[in-house]
């Protein structure tokens, strides 16, 4: 009896070279893929939502899989678990429909960027948000940020060499807040191209530091040229919120 199930999956992307399983190199679809096989002891596909990159986070990984076994949502849960590293954790399993698939049919995904903004590092934050010292404007990365809203072009966001049948996207929140000293820039959209919301971040950080106009960003997206956008801020300051279908 074959069974399709949805798997909502945490993990702290510190150790490992992305998301996508790859020959001789420790990916958390790699390790999710080696626990399957120890359970039902034979080969496995698993399908994620996002190709998260390497040293990157999720706590609403989006996976299915399929399994020729009567096993409830519960107990596979646990037993996923019991094999995975500790730094990669199933939150939850249910079953869905026979024709499910995880990267199929994605309706709104959902990235937070931290960055800790303060004179001096704090260790505790060091694995899960970008240091950056300088000091920045967070009413202009604010201001900023609403003119990200609505569906455009964002191939100027988009890392070089990357692919894809069409750069439109929309984004339907962008919302930038401090907080002791950690700044946290939530977007949500219909989709990104291939480093766009960590290009989005390093932008930001440009209109924050003074280095160009809140106002400026329309021209930027219009321009359609990496050469205007900001630097791709580093992995580990971006998590994978939620993947809504």
């Amino acid at each position: 009896m074959k069974r399709v199930y949805k798997l909502r999956l945490a993990y702290d992307g510190t150790n490992y070279c992305g998301w996508q399983r790859q020959v001789k190199q420790k990916t958390v679809e790699g390790e999710l893929i080696k626990a399957c096989e120890k359970i039902f002891r034979n080969p496995f596909c698993v399908y994620g939502a996002s190709r998260t990159d390497s040293g990157v986070h999720a706590v609403g990984q989006i996976a299915s899989i399929e399994v020729d076994a009567d096993i409830t949502p519960y107990k596979l849960r646990g037993a996923l678990n019991a094999h995975l590293p500790k730094d990669i954790v199933i939150q939850e399993a249910e079953d869905a429909e026979p024709d499910f698939h995880a990267r199929y049919g994605t309706k709104e995904k959902t990235y937070i960027y931290k960055i800790y903004n303060n004179e001096v590092p704090l260790p505790q934050y060091a694995r899960d948000s970008y240091y950056y010292h300088k000091p920045l404007e967070i009413e202009k990365m604010q201001e900023a940020a609403a003119y990200f809203l609505g569906e455009h072009d964002f191939v100027a966001f988009s890392s070089l060499g990357s692919s894809f049948k069409t750069s439109n996207r929309h984004i339907y929140k962008l919302n930038v807040t401090k907080k002791d000293g950690i700044i946290e820039i939530l977007v949500n959209g219909n989709g990104f191209l291939y480093n766009m919301v960590r290009i989005i971040a390093g932008t930001l950080i440009w209109v924050g530091t003074g280095r160009i106009r809140p106002e400026d960003i329309p021209s930027i997206i219009e321009s359609k040229e990496r050469k205007n956008t900001g630097h791709t801020a580093p992995a580990l300051g971006l998590t994978l919120m939620e993947v809504k279908y």
